[in-house]
């Protein structure tokens, strides 16, 4: 009976929106890991068939006393009814009470088949997003322990070929094609239905089944490989984007993963052990909490944020199971409200983000397709009193993926120019789940030089020369001084740009 409570208790979670059906199956021991998912996932799938024939033979009502739990009851009656062994349990009371109402509940189920005119149990069950055809299933090879040739020929040697990316289509290649993806070096794409669950290679750590766009902000933030490297991924579990970014840093310098519930941070730390993530240092707190000017984390450089979301986006996952009882007011008012609750954590978290003194690269990542969760967190970001202190600025869009063509929403943003910096991708339409990654850097760099440079000559009503760069830096570095230093050598870069420009006449 263990087996039924586990199953109950993340249907319990799912009810308090805890984490997704993926995550909190995750956190169930190992050892009774599949056979929770399959009973978990066929429950959701029956649920509003299991939820009616439960109020219509008054199940909960008249054993009270021993069903006290209503997603203890949905479990076991689903066993009862699509299970051909039963419920796999020894008798008791709780397992007796249900049985007592078993002939009430197969009527109950044949009335709903009747009415919807269903000729098996199966045309009853809730099915996915029909766009999930469409995404490859994608795996990333875990350059940790092995490179990207070895596992060429790992899976050639298995049966598979490969075939150049351009021809790899979900809908007409064969189930032992694969290709290089083109866009991410280490990611390798297959049929739909191939399955990895037995490969060794994925037991042992070499495989990692992450999605496309998944791998899209560890690849942008691009952390340096090095001793000195210092970088942050502020909510790590389950910990793919977590071992990608230690891929990335060969296995060197210091990742430190925070995640804050307890469940979730003991998968992240199986994770890491079975991708032998060295350089990581998991810890079981929450980010928001961390002391920016601590010397553990004031040297860290690059941060990836990839907060809590609405997962709008996700269309080849579980979720649809749950996101489809959970119907918002014909207003869209509860869906708006949540997502804007959403969005307030959000742009807390890159605030936040923004206070480490040496943070130069923050990349702010969500499995959302409303603007609300993506452009307009960063725009908010961008006005934000952490950003304007540190002259925080988007990436340039030639940093950030640019083989990629879909970019931001320009209708969304304050600057339509800043759209070509954001990352977006649309599920059905780009062979991912749905994505959003934008990518902030620290603005001592050329793109604030520049803007600082033609704001002051546009200022002081003058034509820019070929010194402007040279000027660009001297303003940027004034911006650093006294008040009156800066008039002073403003007042004298004045005068030596418009004996420039005589001269250049």
């Amino acid at each position: 009976m263990n087996f039924y409570f586990s199953a109950a208790d993340v249907l319990d979670r799912l009810d308090a929106k805890k984490g997704s059906i993926k995550g909190l199956i995750s956190t169930v021991t190992e050892k009774d890991r599949k056979r929770t998912s399959a009973l978990v996932i066929q429950t959701l799938k029956y649920k509003p068939v299991l939820v009616d024939i439960i109020d219509q033979a008054k199940l909960l009502k008249e054993e009270r006393k021993k069903l006290t739990s209503a997603n203890l009851a949905l479990v076991l009656v689903h066993d009862v009814l699509f299970s051909s062994g039963g419920i796999q349990a020894g008798d008791g009371p709780i397992k007796q009470a249900v049985l007592r109402h078993k002939t009430r509940m197969h009527s109950e189920l044949q009335k709903i088949k009747i009415k919807r005119g269903a000729k098996s149990n199966e045309e009853l069950a809730q099915t996915g997003d029909s766009r999930a055809a469409s995404i490859p299933r994608y795996v990333r090879i875990n350059t940790t322990l092995w490179s990207v040739d070895e596992a060429i020929i790992h899976f050639k040697a298995k049966g598979f070929t490969l075939i150049e990316f351009d021809s790899f289509e979900t809908s007409t290649i064969s189930k032992r094609s694969f290709a290089k993806d083109k866009h991410i070096p280490t990611l390798f794409l297959f049929h739909t239905n191939v399955s990895f669950q037995d490969e060794d290679a994925y037991k042992t750590g070499k495989l990692i089944l992450q999605d496309k766009a998944s791998c899209f902000p560890a690849f942008i933030l691009n952390p340096p490989a090095s001793k000195a490297s210092r970088v942050i991924d502020a909510t790590a579990a389950p910990g793919n984007k977590t071992s990608h970014l230690s891929a990335l840093m060969s296995n060197l310098g210091t990742l430190f993963a925070f995640e804050r519930d307890r469940k979730r941070f003991s998968t992240l730390q199986a994770m890491l052990g079975k991708a032998k993530c060295r350089n990581v240092e998991p810890i079981n707190a929450d980010f928001l909490t961390v002391d920016p000017m601590d010397s553990k984390y004031s040297t860290v450089t690059h941060m990836l944020l990839d907060p809590s979301c609405s997962g709008s986006g996700i269309i080849n996952r579980l979720d649809y199971l749950v996101e489809s009882e959970q119907e918002a007011d014909p207003s869209g008012q509860q869906l708006e409200d949540r997502l804007n609750k959403l969005a307030d954590f959000q742009l807390m978290m890159v605030k936040h983000a923004m206070k480490f003194p040496s943070v130069q690269r923050i990349v702010y990542s969500t499995c959302s397709i409303h603007a609300i969760e993506d452009e307009h967190v960063v725009r908010a970001a961008l006005k934000s009193e952490e950003a304007l202190a540190a002259h925080f600025t988007l990436a340039r869009p030639h940093e950030v993926l640019p083989g990629w063509k879909r970019r931001g929403y320009e209708n969304e943003m304050d600057n339509p120019d800043d759209a070509a910096s954001l990352i977006r991708c649309l599920p059905g339409e780009d062979a991912t789940n749905g994505f959003f990654v934008s990518c902030f850097v620290k603005g001592s760099g050329q793109r604030k030089r520049k803007h600082d440079a033609e704001e002051d000559a546009e200022t002081e009503g003058i034509v820019r020369d070929d010194d402007a760069d040279d000027d660009a830096e001297t303003i940027e570095e004034d911006n650093r001084s006294r008040p009156e230093q800066r008039r002073r050598k403003r007042k004298k870069n004045k005068k030596t740009k418009r004996k420039n420009c005589g001269e250049c006449r």
